[in-house]
């Protein structure tokens, strides 16, 4: 079957590439003032929109700062890594378990890390839905998503998005007690922020979930909602988002699609790593960095076909992108006076693809990440993680790798 789904689908291209999808214009301007319907222009920033990270910059992280009640400020950045998100999920459970997990005052994330990142922000009375959501049957589903979903999107453009898996999933999970309680956090200063890629623009999209949530309502839960499948919509796989906006009395539909394909994580540095701005209310801050995937890995052998090389051509592409993610933050971090914990899956663990969503290989991935924090042995410095990542490597013969600082027990 696998055989005959290559011509098949080198045909259903052919066909789509006649095909248009109907929507609305995109906005004319890179750095415009159209907002999502019933929104202020706050809860959203393009990446290279300086003046206006500018003028918000003092109340964002003054609120960080607050939220803190005068102690350090906590930071937690979460990569992409499609299936790997699991890993991230038994990170914080672990974290919870060991009871060395902070109130992190902001959290970001991106495509798999953007639909952890409300339940890490919400702390650990939502561990049991964020390993369901990670663990559970909702998401075994996606494992039967990527041909399918390809061949029924080439076949009906429009769609039927009620009937996408990744819809299902986060509908399902973004539910108005979330709102809710994103909202009463946000009003203490604390920020949940994820990207998402606009295609119109080619750039990075910031989007600050506590405004949304803070809004209230239906509409606030659609965008909230749609913000976070927009994140993970890995293109090819997934269909992008059409997110309404305006300005004045012009309507206008932005294509937004995964985060992951302009940067697969960010703190900081995605924007104040561009320009000299100080953030002294930053300094000795505790960064956390957890990433969703493997930053090498053992050579293992591509079949021939065309799901198997796209995705390792995603990995490939994702695993640099996080290597050049992580340089800028260590600059950052070094520069403000953070201290850097990072931890990743290693590069000896059996992981066969970031697209696998077999609900026993994700849930064994969560247990692993999970174990290792109550071990103490989760957290490595940025420098010890290239340590073991440019060493002799080969995945073992059978059972798990070692934890990621078993050899180093860093401090947390």
């Amino acid at each position: 079957m696998r055989g005959k789904s290559v011509p098949l689908l080198a045909g259903l291209l052919a066909l789509a590439a006649c095909q248009t999808v109907p929507r609305r214009p995109a906005p004319p301007e890179l750095i415009g003032r159209a907002t999502p319907d019933g929104f202020p222009a706050s809860v959203r920033l393009v990446t290279t929109d300086m003046r206006t990270f500018t003028d918000l910059a003092p109340d964002f992280f003054a609120g960080i700062h607050a939220a803190a009640n005068a102690g350090k400020v906590s930071i937690l950045a979460l990569s992409g890594g499609g299936s790997g998100g699991a890993y991230g999920a038994g990170a914080l459970v672990g974290m919870s378990r060991a009871h060395t997990r902070p109130s992190f005052e902001m959290v970001t994330g991106v495509s798999a890390g953007a639909l952890l990142a409300p339940f890490a922000f919400l702390g650990p009375a939502w561990d049991a839905r964020m390993q369901a959501a990670f663990t559970g049957g909702r998401s075994a589903r996606l494992l039967r998503a990527p041909v399918r979903t390809i061949l029924s999107r080439l076949l009906s453009p429009r769609g039927l998005p009620h009937r996408n898996a990744l819809f299902q999933l986060v509908d399902h999970f973004v539910t108005t007690e979330m709102i809710d309680a994103v909202a009463r956090e946000a009003m203490k200063g604390r920020r949940l922020v994820v990207a998402t890629t606009d295609l119109d623009k080619h750039e990075t999209v910031l989007w600050n979930l506590g405004e949304i949530a803070r809004h209230g309502g239906p509409a606030a839960r659609r965008l909230f909602r749609d913000v976070l499948i927009a994140s993970a919509s890995v293109p090819g796989v997934f269909p992008p988002v059409l997110i309404r906006v305006h300005e004045g009395a012009r309507e206008y539909d932005e294509m937004h699609v995964d985060g992951g394909v302009t940067t697969s994580v960010f703190s900081i540095p995605l924007i104040a790593g561009i320009q000299s701005i100080e953030l002294p209310l930053l300094r000795d801050a505790q960064f956390y960095m957890i990433v969703n995937g493997q930053l090498a890995r053992t050579p293992q052998t591509t079949r021939y076909n065309t799901v198997d090389i796209v995705s390792n051509a995603l990995a490939a592409e994702m695993t640099y992108k996080t290597r050049e993610a992580i340089v800028d933050n260590i600059a950052a971090a070094r520069r403000l006076g953070m201290h850097f914990h990072l931890t990743e899956i290693p590069v000896d663990y059996p992981q066969a693809s970031f697209i696998d969503f077999d609900q026993q290989h994700m849930q064994v991935l969560f247990d692993y990440a999970a174990n290792c924090e109550v071990r103490g042995e989760l957290w490595l410095t940025p420098e010890q993680s290239i340590r073991r990542n440019m060493g002799p490597n080969r995945a073992p013969a059978s059972g798990l790798p070692a934890c990621p600082a078993a050899a180093t027990h860093p401090p947390h």
